[in-house]
C-alpha cells in the first residue's frame, strides 16, 4: 500500500510515501511531528498533483542536506518547504503541512534500506485508512494547485499540470 523508491543520486536512501484518508488524529500527529517524535514529513495531499512531487521534494531535501545548504532545521521540514513555489517557510507549512482539521494525509519518510520496520511504526500511529498511492489524484484540488503555482491555461496546452508544478519546484532557488 505504500510507494517506495530508491533515490538515484543517493542509492543508500529510500523515500516511502503512505497515503491515508479519514484521518481522525491529525492534530496529535502534527504535534508529534513538531516535537520531533515522528521522523516523517506530514503533508496535506490536496495541494499535490502526483506522488512524483513529493519524491522530487525529498530528493532535493536529501541533496541539500548532503551539501549542507538546507534552509530549514530538519530534513522533513525541508521536504515540505521544497514543495512550495515560494521561499517563505511559514507559507510552505500553511499550504503543504497538515492542519488539525485535515482528514487526508501523505506521510513521506526518507530512510535507509534497513529501516523498513520503522514504516509500520509510523503507519500504526495514524488513525485513518491507508489507501494505495495510485489513488492520489482523488485527493488533489487542481484549481487550488493552478492558482498557487500560477499555471495558465496556455501553459497546459503544451504540457501537463504536473510538468508546470515540477518546473516551478525545481527552479524556485534560481528565480
Amino acid at each position: 500500500m505504500h510507494f517506495t523508491q530508491t533515490l538515484e543520486l543517493f542509492p543508500e536512501q529510500r523515500v516511502t510515501q503512505m497515503l491515508f484518508k479519514d484521518v481522525k488524529n491529525a492534530a496529535e500527529l502534527r504535534q508529534s511531528a513538531v516535537e520531533g517524535k515522528i521522523n516523517a514529513a506530514l503533508i496535506n495531499p490536496i495541494m499535490l498533483v502526483s506522488p512524483f512531487q513529493a519524491l522530487l521534494a525529498a530528493n532535493k531535501a536529501v541533496h541539500l542536506q548532503t551539501i549542507g545548504k538546507m534552509k530549514t532545521r530538519s530534513l522533513n521540514s525541508e521536504i515540505i518547504f521544497n514543495l512550495s513555489p515560494t521561499n517563505n517557510i511559514s507559507e510552505a507549512f500553511k499550504r503543504f503541512g497538515i492542519s488539525d482539521q485535515d482528514r487526508s494525509l501523505l506521510v513521506v519518510v526518507v530512510h535507509s534500506k534497513d529501516e523498513s520496520e520503522f514504516l509500520s511504526n509510523i503507519a500504526s500511529r495514524v488513525d485513518g485508512q491507508q489507501v494505495p498511492a495510485e489513488d492520489f489524484s482523488s485527493f488533489s484540488d487542481p484549481a487550488k494547485i493552478r492558482k498557487l503555482y500560477k499555471v495558465t491555461p496556455q501553459e497546459e496546452t503544451c504540457g501537463s499540470l504536473l510538468d508546470a508544478v515540477v518546473c516551478r519546484m525545481a527552479t524556485k532557488d534560481v528565480m
